[in-house]
């Protein structure tokens, strides 16, 4: 039997506790599966069906404080969202700014066209509000007016001033009104799982019966469990007659936004509302990829739910909602974190380089993600020791192996990040042979803009000696690169290039990683500066250093180092 214990002001059929009425530890019990069956309700889920992905980024993640997007900028998070493969795209609340209006109507002009996702907007139940909105949509193929009203004690007496009775009048005319706008009509009770339940059931039944055809059920702060939150919407299909599509919206004020999401699902929800990155109102919105990659990696709790979005621009899709909100992505965030796959510990190391799947449960490459990440530190053991030794190159084996593994626990306790150049000098100094010496930054000068081809020169030294070097490029990081190239004599193609900010404000570092390719070798370099520029010049010389002395030490024709 389905059970919810609910305290007051959720009302529903109750069953005391044993405490006498108005005693402060009476409890209400709710049996859900004591409830009549009526001839119209909500039907069980079907074992195939589509969970709808409204992603709503744009409207309540710019809500996050500090956030604020420009048209052109929600323009382009919109245009990879439609990449994503999202149904649905929030893309503002259009009566609350001309700026938000008018990304709303370009977003609705440009992506939600020639089969793109659905374009949203807000609206609150005022008429006039409600037109303007369908005004920014009207030229998408496909719009949705997603209409709200608040439902519980605290919005109505401190926000609304208004009774239950105007509340429910109020959300007849909105949702009508938008009817005749358009057949796609989504409606919020704000605040939902701090509204008494009856009085909820009320608004959604006078939702659906004015044209509603997605009831969304919004945590608005993060108020829900997902037991009782999954026991709320089924508890909803049963008793809300209609043909509609029940949708969950959860925030993470207790950290529980994306099982609240899941529970829903489970319950029958066949909508989820959700953001990249988990941003939004204070603690944030259930992020979009954890509840994807939750159905996709276990359809044994959700058999036949089918998810549109292409996972594997998942981590791209995250980079460019960072960058351009200002928001970090925390390090250990889940599916697209800087450490979603990143091992240190010795045990997880030698598990995942046996096999990836020992410690880990998703395949970075379907997310977008770099694979397998082993990070070396004072964590790590002798299998990840002598695999970063393999790459780099240098194959130990024996007694050099161990003094050299014994020499690198000693200095990761005393360091915490170990560096290729550590690692080289722990080997050089134990074995007694040389470093290949890389090449060194000494002078950089770049010219670029609007007039003229971008133009670059460098001064790079080596054992003491100068080599200068200029090149024209598309742009002054291409025109560095070409330089750089042709004074170091080393071809090789860029195989990527991702550059971050450090820290904010005005002064901020760059962060620039540059892959490079020769002859089927990969390795890759990072530099770090105020100036962008500066910054791509140290990592693609750090990474044509590394390629230098991978080369030199398959050209010595020494598979193994050792007694």
């Amino acid at each position: 039997m389905l059970e919810a214990w609910r305290e007051h002001p959720r009302v529903g059929h109750r069953e005391t506790n044993g405490n006498p009425p108005g005693t402060s530890r009476q409890v209400s019990k709710i049996r859900f599966a004591d409830r009549p069956h009526e001839k119209n309700q909500q039907k069980e889920p079907t074992m195939s069906e589509r969970l709808i992905i409204f992603d709503t980024t744009l409207r309540d993640g710019e809500q996050s404080p500090g956030i604020s997007l420009d048209p052109a900028e929600k323009l382009e998070i919109a245009e990879q969202l439609g990449r994503l493969g999202v149904d649905y795209i929030e893309a503002g609340f259009p009566v609350s700014s001309d700026g938000d209006f008018e990304a709303v109507q370009t977003i609705a002009r440009v992506v939600g066209v020639n089969g793109g996702p659905v374009i949203a907007g807000l609206s609150r139940t005022h008429l006039a509000d409600v037109d303007r909105c369908w005004e920014a949509l009207r030229d998408a193929d496909r719009g949705r007016i997603h209409v709200f009203i608040s439902t519980s004690p605290q919005h109505m007496e401190h926000m609304l001033k208004m009774n239950q009775a105007q509340v429910i009048a109020e959300t007849r005319s909105g949702v009508a009104r938008a009817r005749e706008h358009t057949a796609d009509v989504e409606f919020s009770p704000q605040d939902a799982t701090r509204t008494p339940l009856d009085f909820m059931l009320e608004v959604l039944r006078a939702a659906v019966e004015a044209g509603a055809t997605t009831l969304n059920i919004p945590d608005t702060v993060g108020y829900g469990i997902p037991w009782d939150f999954g026991a709320l919407i089924q508890h909803i299909r049963r008793e809300v007659a209609g043909d509609y599509i029940i949708s969950t919206h959860c925030h993470n004020d207790l950290g529980l936004a994306t099982a609240n999401s899941l529970a829903g699902v489970q319950a029958g929800a066949r909508q989820v509302e959700v953001c990249v990155n988990g941003i939004g109102e204070r603690a944030g919105n259930a992020a979009l990829e954890e509840v994807v990659m939750a159905v996709k990696i276990r359809p044994d709790q959700f058999p036949g739910i089918e998810v549109g979005v292409a996972t594997e621009e998942l981590a791209k899709t995250s980079r460019l909602v960072s960058r351009l909100t200002g928001y970090p992505i925390q390090y250990n965030k889940a599916v697209v974190g800087k450490n979603a796959f990143a091992h240190e510990s010795g045990i997880h190391q030698h598990g995942v380089l046996a096999e990836r799947s020992t410690y880990e449960i998703i395949d970075a490459a379907t997310v977008g993600q770099v694979g397998s990440q082993i990070v070396l530190g004072k964590h790590s053991g002798r299998h990840a020791f002598r695999d970063s030794l393999a790459k780099m190159g240098l194959h130990l084996q024996g007694d050099a192996l161990n003094t050299s593994f014994l020499r690198f626990k000693d200095l990761a306790d005393r360091k915490v990040q170990i560096t290729e150049a550590d690692l080289e000098a722990i080997v050089a100094e134990e074995l007694g042979i040389d470093l290949v010496e890389g090449w060194a930054l000494d002078a950089l000068e770049v010219t670029g803009g609007t007039v003229g081809v971008p133009r670059a020169r460098v001064v790079l030294i080596r054992s003491g000696a100068k080599v200068d070097a200029e090149a024209e490029g598309n742009g002054m990081i291409d025109a560095v690169f070409q330089s750089i190239r042709r004074a170091c004599g080393i071809e090789a193609s860029l195989a990527g290039f991702t550059v971050s900010a450090v820290t904010p404000g005005m002064d901020a570092l760059g962060d620039v990683v540059v892959q490079l390719e020769s002859e089927g070798v990969k390795v890759s370099g990072r530099g770090v500066s105020t100036d962008v520029v500066e910054a791509a010049a140290r990592a693609y010389l750090n990474a044509v250093n590394r390629l230098g002395r991978f080369r030199s030490r398959r050209a010595d024709a020494e598979p193994e180092i050792g007694p």
